[in-house]
């Protein structure tokens, strides 16, 4: 009997996610081999350059606050594989995990053997399928789905969506999806498909304009931020913030949603579009909705791992959420000064990140990440930082615990007000959470 850390060993030794195969065919294959377990539920998938995970969190809680049981496929995970295959809110469990792996793995194989455009199936592909499985297995009433990179091409593009959500559009993964905000626009465009409804958050011009005429191509009916749904009011609060949205039945007020920033809060109204899109735009009541977004749990999602000197935690990877996470902490921390801690991948926009973080941090500590050979070398990000801060306020960690404990220090050192901020990659998000956050369950991490 194999172990759980074997598996996952195995199943990442395949073509990672970060690299894409532009086809559908691979993971077409094994799902007819599964009896097409992505047609057993209706779906919302969700693209979108940021924003993507927290808004399948919020969706998927607001359903189950409707009394739906439901399964979310997120990506990528904190701390174990299981995060990304939850059914109602919860990780699958890792026996679990290990069972429907042994299951498919045969077939896995068949599709392999077949060299479908060259490629094994690869470590993106064969998760999503396995999500599938556990899905149609539960049974769920609704697949949630967040996009793993762009949308045309992604292996939860497989199935079509119901509802199709769009985050906001920036640039990233440029040497994948292009090089402007009307070509990446397209990519994620590829999730409206005929039948769908498209729930658009606001977008700039130029990808408006692109997913507005994918939507007049398929005939998908649109729902626009704004216009048709949006964030009203937003007051910050302890804890998160209270807010009031537009939904499909007028203004609902005084929700409380358990996370900072302007940012999370739109995300809610897009959920909240979303969920009420799902349900063929009937209105959920104001109780539902409230009961839903104050369950929301969304790890390293502007989170304090630590007081004392306090520590917040963050996924943001580029400049467009680099600028939102960094209005959210002056407003709900206003640490002064803050002290930064950044981990970074190669194929990410560093000197634009580093540009957004200069005038904000005070001093920034620099690292690596762990077994991870695209990201930067804390040497390399270092040299870069320099450029951006100048050598005297950056400092060079060989890894993430060694970066914390520096940073720790350091605000110490600048006594009552100081505060860590770690920011730069969703990996290094969940080594940092893992050092910090003990004694919880992987269940809880990812719920």
């Amino acid at each position: 009997m194999r172990n759980h850390a074997d598996i996952v060993a195995e199943l990442l030794n395949r073509w990672p996610e970060n690299r894409v195969a532009p086809t559908l065919g691979r993971v077409a294959a094994l799902l007819d081999l599964l009896g097409s377990p992505h047609r057993s539920a209706p779906v919302v998938q969700i693209a979108g350059t940021n924003g993507k995970g927290s808004t399948a969190i919020m969706v998927d809680a607001l359903l189950r606050s409707a009394g739906l049981r439901t399964g979310r496929f997120t990506s990528p995970h904190l701390s174990d594989v299981t995060e990304r295959i939850c059914i109602d809110g919860r990780p699958i469990e890792t026996d679990r995990f290990d069972e429907l792996w042994t299951s498919v793995r045969p077939l896995v194989e068949i599709v392999d053997e077949q060299r479908i455009d060259g490629v094994r199936m690869t470590f993106f592909e064969v998760v999503t399928c396995l999500a599938f499985a556990a899905f149609a297995d539960a049974p769920v009433d609704v697949m949630v789905l967040e996009v793993g990179l762009g949308g045309t091409w992604d292996a939860t593009n497989a199935a079509d969506a119901d509802v199709a959500v769009v985050c906001p559009v920036d640039l990233d993964h440029r040497h994948i999806l292009g090089d402007t905000v009307a070509e990446i626009a397209g990519e994620k465009a590829g999730i409206i498909k005929p039948g769908s409804t498209a729930v658009l958050a606001g977008q700039q011009p130029e990808a408006a304009a692109v997913l507005l005429a994918r939507c007049a191509e398929v005939g998908a009916p649109a729902l626009r931020e704004g216009i048709d749904f949006g964030l009203l009011d937003r007051t910050p609060a302890v804890g998160g913030q209270v807010i009031r949205v537009l939904g499909a039945g007028g203004p609902i007020p005084d929700l409380f949603l358990p996370l900072h920033g302007a940012h999370m809060a739109a995300n809610a109204a897009l959920a909240v579009a979303a969920a009420e899109a799902l349900l063929g735009g009937r209105a959920l009541a104001a109780e539902v909705v409230a009961d839903g977004l104050a369950d929301v749990r969304a790890p390293a999602r502007l989170e304090l791992v630590r007081t004392s000197p306090p520590v917040v935690l963050d996924t943001a990877h580029n400049p467009h959420g680099v600028r939102a996470t960094l209005a959210a902490v002056n407003e709900a921390y206003g640490f002064a000064p803050t002290i930064g801690v950044l981990a970074m991948m190669r194929d990410k926009d560093a000197a634009g990140v580093l540009a957004l973080l200069e005038p904000e941090i005070g001093t920034l500590v620099v690292t690596g990440m762990r077994d991870v050979d695209r990201a930067y070398a804390a040497a390399e990000l270092a040299e870069l930082a320099a450029e951006a801060f100048g050598a005297d306020r950056v400092r060079v960690a060989p890894s993430m615990q060694d970066a914390i404990e520096v940073a720790v220090e350091l605000a110490d050192e600048d006594g009552p007000g100081a505060g860590v901020l770690i920011v730069g990659s969703v990996i290094a998000a969940g080594e940092a959470r893992t050092l910090l956050v003990k004694d919880e369950g992987a269940d809880d991490a990812a719920s």
